[in-house]
């Protein structure tokens, strides 16, 4: 083969190299994997090799199953949550009880908002208009002892704040509630079936690992110092 071909093909394999995905799709199980577009946004938190990110949408019955599966993960492995709200179009009420849940992430604490959707998945079945969540919001802030102000999001900040959640889902390429996966600095693991979050949680914390790079090697030998003469 002439030198100007071999620069060509190599020129074409490293074209072919930069187009490909900065990581490779992996579900568990292979089975439903959604083909997703941009991926750059799944990476943990700073600080963090390894994280949970979660789009849900309140209204979603497979999200209230998957809730408490997902919860339990964390604190078993001691690892962050990313969480987005994605909400179905079709859905009558899950955007109200989302903005409900930021109102009370940013002006109460991220633990009662957590409890908030908690109580929402709960109770999912006997909220079916927007009234229904309005008594039950109602009811659940005095049981909390929280007081619900007239107007939730007056300058509409939180349902901004959804908003942007479901673009940052419709550039990922989210086609259903709940979207879970693993993720690491280097990979991601799209989780299709819940009963498979733990091993894949435990699949990435074994990667994370393995690329983490090596402690340096210490030395045996003693610096010696040669007193001045």
């Amino acid at each position: 083969m002439r030198p100007s071909s071999i620069k060509f093909l190599l020129a074409a394999v490293l074209t072919l190299v930069s187009a490909l995905p900065a990581v490779a799709q992996i579900a568990m199980p292979p089975t439903g994997a959604t083909p997703f577009k941009d991926t750059s946004m799944l990476k943990p938190p700073a600080g963090a090799k390894v994280a949970v990110v979660e789009f849900e949408d309140l209204e979603c019955g497979a999200c209230a199953h998957a809730f408490p599966i997902v919860r339990g993960a964390l604190d078993y492995y001691k690892i962050p949550l990313v969480h987005h709200d994605f909400i179905i179009p079709s859905h009558i009420w899950s955007r109200e009880a989302a903005i409900t849940a930021r109102y009370l992430q940013d002006k109460v604490s991220p633990k009662v908002a957590e409890d908030f959707r908690r109580d929402v998945f709960t109770n999912q079945t006997n909220i079916v208009s927007k009234d229904d969540l309005q008594k039950f919001t109602l009811s659940w802030f005095q049981k909390q002892g929280q007081p619900m102000p007239f107007v939730l999001d007056p300058a509409g900040l939180f349902r901004q704040e959804v908003a942007s959640d479901c673009t940052l889902g419709e550039r990922l390429g989210v086609l259903h509630t709940p979207t879970i996966l693993v993720v690491t600095a280097h990979q991601w693991i799209e989780v299709t079936d819940i009963t498979q979050l733990n091993a894949a949680i435990e699949r990435a914390q074994s990667q994370a690992e393995a690329a983490a790079p090596a402690p340096a090697a210490r030395s045996n030998v003693r610096k010696t110092t040669t007193p001045a003469q």
